[in-house]
């Protein structure tokens, strides 16, 4: 039997516990027999308040003079969980927790929490697409991936925001008891097997909107208003008053990138915007969002987004 630790620290995000352990509950099922013994743990005795409100009974303290020896540790996210500051005792608990198993991860923010214990050092992982850069700032020595639904890299799983947790538990039971059982298992749930694309199309990381001095952001205001128009350097700096050469300059220095790429990202962002709420042919949105045709709107959609538009459309309508 593999027991299986969740750490549910106060205000987690529910679904990051119940998703995955949902997940091993049904391979169960589907197994026959009892595969996998599903626990959590708290920071402290008594219910784990979570975000929502609904409260969790710890099977297991951090408390504890050591922790059980489990084959895989998880530890789930929470919307505080950046902020949260452990004490030596929980940090040495959770090193030991994850160090003495087969496999420990995350679920969305959790991975902070890990981070801050240094178990995530030197390793590739991901977390919810609107917390990647903070992680990444914060703990440097990690290589995150802001696009992965979830991420294996040695014995450390994690993944991106929520119901990317149910993605990576299933991973994490076609690995333990083979792809027909995890076939069954996602069939019953009713998901994904291979979830298609990335985080970035559910993303709204990296949209475009006005930056630097107000001459900047009037001109990039004008591009969203109408993002059909032609919008090369050269007018767009006409607008600005400025020549072309000076205009690259300071719009790369202050908004941080070119403006063609900024241009491309404005595009996408009304593209995005009439697949998510239109019944337009992909050549309509290609038009009226300035791309010469609807392969050229597929290419960029695919560079910026990780899915086709059509693939995109899906999810909306």
């Amino acid at each position: 039997m593999r027991i299986i630790t969740l750490l549910a620290m106060p205000g987690v995000q529910l679904l990051d516990v119940s998703g995955p352990m949902d997940v091993f509950a049904e391979a169960n099922v589907q197994a026959g027999h009892t595969e996998y013994q599903l626990l959590v743990a708290g920071a402290e005795a008594g219910p784990v308040s979570s975000s929502s409100g609904v409260r969790l009974l710890p099977d297991r303290l951090m408390t504890d003079a050591r922790p059980d020896i489990s084959d895989t540790v998880l530890v789930a996210g929470c919307p505080h969980a950046a902020d949260i500051r452990l004490t030596g005792a929980q940090r040495q608990w959770l090193r030991d927790a994850c160090l003495q198993a087969r496999r420990f991860g995350s679920v969305c923010s959790g991975a902070f929490l890990l981070a801050a214990a240094g178990l995530l050092d030197d390793r590739r992982v991901t977390t919810h697409w609107a917390m990647a850069d903070a992680l990444a700032a914060a703990y440097p020595a990690l290589r995150v991936d802001a696009d992965a639904l979830h991420v294996r890299d040695g014995p450390v799983r994690t993944a991106a925001g929520v119901t990317a947790g149910l993605d990576m538990a299933l991973a994490l039971v076609e690995e333990d008891l083979g792809r027909e059982i995890a076939l069954k298992v996602a069939a019953q749930l009713v998901m994904f097997f291979k979830r298609p694309g990335g985080q970035m199309q559910f993303s709204r990381r990296g949209e475009a909107e006005p930056g630097g001095r107000s001459a900047l952001q009037e001109v990039q205001r004008w591009v969203i208003a109408r993002p059909a128009e032609d919008h090369c350097v050269a007018s767009l700096a006409q607008r600005a008053g400025l020549s072309p050469r000076h205009f690259a300059r300071i719009f790369q220095q202050e908004v941080g990138m070119t403006p063609a790429a900024w241009v491309e990202t404005a595009r996408i962002d009304a593209a995005r915007k009439r697949l998510e709420d239109s019944h337009q042919l992909p050549k309509q949105v290609a038009a009226e969002c300035g791309f010469a045709d609807a392969d050229t709107l597929r290419r960029a959609f695919m560079r910026h987004v990780g899915v086709t538009p059509a693939e995109y459309r899906r999810r909306y309508l």
